[in-house]
């Protein structure tokens, strides 16, 4: 069995060789159990390295280089190492080379003596972003400096505050020279969308096209080209106008289409948005305001009641502002003008067919017509005194009522509910629905015809009573009231006047008061 590979005097613990010792018995590589590659190590190459020392590959022994020269050129130890250092300060803009990304920061070396830290949150002006998606390994950005140190010891950088404070200068140099801006679209918020303009700028909804829009969604991702209409560096706040830079590039069109639009022109368009004060209209190049007033002739609560986005319509020009570029159209002014064709059909005097509306101190309103409502003074309730209207109708009631009054010009019509208890010209629309024969020759209420045979319920009522009391005899109640004044009944058995008219009215509750 072969000694081991130390010298005869190994004195059976670990220790290096002597230089004596290595020049007669040097440890081979073949000993350790391995051959060297002949490849790994150049000696022509190591000993030509003027930048390190020589190691002789069969000695083993590494003679290290000397310093021939004096290479600081001049400067101190300590100036040529804080030589190698940056020097910055809180708020400061540094240049560095990005080195490592994390999923929540990434490290900057700008040569200081320690990386910089970029939280994600400060990488962009984007929420909740990839650090890989906005930076990259190698790569040389700009970054301010938040804090030196922080209690971690930490350098704190800012990728997006320096690109903040980049983009301003660049920002009130456009808004001086009413420049335009261009950006992404990267996030909708209420009210509108933030734009990528190196810093979050905000753009308006009702400034995004020349009309209003409902759905932004899809407006995200878009490149859009704006005016800046505010700024304020204090306050962070940089508000865009795209309808402004549309209508600048679009002057030239907006100018011929307002010359060629006459005011009482009716023309077709489409209801782009509706608002509380009106609705929107799209007439093939420009939006024109119909006034919640010009929607119909009928009282409007909400502009929505009557039109909706997407409705084609047919409206006729009211004005058309040149300097201000404001079209006012007219929807009611293409339909028929209901007080017009009321009073063309109806004359005072004349009974008409209403519903109470809604009750005032001072009387009632009564709806004659699609839209039409009309007044019954308090004194025009009854032949008596009336306090207050709720003691002669109620709202929803149906009764006839008289014209006394009618004013087109402006639209006003007084009616009458105790001219119409005592009669008169029933209007051509209900002589139509009761029948003409209904009628004498002076259109006053006569009645419908018996036909011949035909029992009415005033003659039942009639035999009935005859029936109880006989012909001439008085009737128990008539007995107890003569001592307070109480009318008998005269012979042959008529019943009193008012009794006998309440036996003879219409059956029919609708029908007029006879004249």
């Amino acid at each position: 069995m072969p000694g081991p590979p130390w010298p005869a005097n190994h004195s059976g613990k670990h220790r290096r060789p002597t230089l004596s010792e290595q020049s007669t018995d040097v440890l081979e590589a073949s000993d350790l159990g391995y051959e060297p590659n002949p490849e790994a190590v150049d000696p022509g190459a190591a000993a030509d390295d003027a930048t390190m020392g020589s190691f002789d590959v069969e000695s083993g022994v590494y003679t290290p280089r000397q310093v021939t020269s004096n290479d600081l050129g001049g400067m101190s130890f300590e100036d040529a190492i804080s030589g190698t250092i940056v020097e910055f300060d809180d708020g400061d803009i540094v240049n560095g080379t990005v080195v490592k990304i994390d999923k929540d920061e990434v490290l900057l070396d700008i040569g200081f003596k320690s990386e910089g830290v970029i939280p994600s949150r400060e990488l962009s002006i984007r929420n909740d972003v990839d650090p890989s998606e906005i930076v990259s390994l190698g790569e040389e950005i700009e970054a301010l400096v938040l804090q030196k140190e922080d209690k971690e010891g930490r350098l704190v950088l800012s990728k997006k505050r320096a690109q903040y404070e980049r983009a301003w200068g660049t920002i009130e140099q456009l808004k001086e020279a009413d420049g335009v801006v261009r950006g992404p679209v990267i996030e909708v918020v209420k009210g509108g969308l933030i734009v990528d303009i190196g810093l979050r700028g905000f753009l308006p909804a009702s400034l995004v096209e020349l009309r209003r829009v409902r759905d932004l969604a899809p407006y995200v991702g878009r490149n859009l080209e704006a005016k800046i209409i505010e700024l304020d560096k204090n306050r962070n706040n940089v508000v865009l106008s795209r309808r402004a830079w549309l209508e600048e590039t679009q002057k030239e069109q907006r100018e011929e289409f307002l010359a060629n639009l006459k005011p009482g022109e009716v023309r077709k368009g489409t209801v782009s948005s509706v608002v509380n004060f009106g609705a929107f209209v799209d007439l093939g190049g420009m939006d024109g305001l119909v006034h919640v007033s010009e929607l119909s002739w009928k009282h409007v609560d909400h502009p929505g009641s009557v039109v909706a986005v997407g409705d084609e319509i047919e409206v006729q020009v009211l004005d058309v502002d040149l300097d201000k570029e404001r079209i006012s159209l007219s929807l009611k002014a293409t339909q028929q003008d209901p007080w017009q064709e009321f009073a063309t059909n109806h004359r005072v005097g004349e009974l008409v067919y209403g519903r109470v509306t809604k009750l005032v101190p001072f009387g009632a309103f009564v709806q004659v017509g699609e839209g039409i409502e009309g007044l019954v003074h308090i004194s025009e309730m009854s032949q008596h005194h009336v306090d207050l209207p709720e003691q002669v109708v109620t709202p929803g009631e149906e009764l006839w009522v008289k014209i006394i009054d009618l004013d087109l010009q402006r639209r006003r019509i007084s009616l009458s509910i105790k001219q119409a208890a005592e009669g008169g010209v029933v209007a051509a629309e209900y002589q139509q629905h009761f029948g003409e024969h209904a009628y004498d020759a002076e259109g006053n209420y006569i009645g419908q015809p018996i036909p011949e045979g035909e029992v009415t319920d005033a003659e039942t009522a009639w035999a009935e009573y005859y029936a109880e009391y006989g012909d001439g005899t008085t009737p128990p109640a008539a007995e107890a009231g003569a001592g307070s004044g109480t009318a008998d009944v005269p012979e042959g058995g008529a019943a009193p006047d008012a009794e006998s008219a309440a036996l003879d009215e219409p059956t029919d509750p609708e029908a007029p008061p006879a004249g």
